[in-house]
């Protein structure tokens, strides 16, 4: 009887450990998002930084480059801007909830291995 349950009992913390590389897999790519919209925010808040009044901004479309408005093209950052900020706080939520399943993951799988060790007959010890 003791054997059929250390047996489930190591199968189960087989599986919440795949469970948890996946998990750790999962919020690796997420935190990659995150560093690459926090470079996208960069990236856009200084295309406009050093421009002056009588700079000309131009617009890539298809292969030419079209002289823009100034404030058209302003405008067309600040949007860029805000969608990126709503992403990083999107991503930051998804963080923090991934980082929430994990710990449980982490706590489950520490559970077990207790639950497995307290199954586990006396080891031996050699008097001497």
């Amino acid at each position: 009887m003791a054997d059929k349950k250390i047996a489930a009992i190591q199968a189960k913390l087989q599986e919440s450990s795949r469970d948890f590389q996946k998990l750790e897999s999962d919020m690796a790519g997420t935190i990659e998002a995150r560093q690459r919209l926090d470079a996208q925010l960069s990236e856009n808040q200084q295309e406009f930084e050093g421009l002056k009044a009588h700079n000309t901004v131009f617009k890539l479309i298809g292969p030419g480059l079209v002289p823009q408005d100034q404030a058209e093209a302003r405008a067309n950052v600040q949007k860029r801007l805000e969608f990126i900020k709503s992403e990083i706080t999107r991503v930051e939520k998804q963080i923090k909830d991934q980082d929430a399943v994990a710990s449980k993951k982490k706590d489950e799988i520490m559970a077990l291995q207790r639950e497995f060790q307290a199954l586990q007959p006396p080891s031996a010890v050699p008097a001497k």
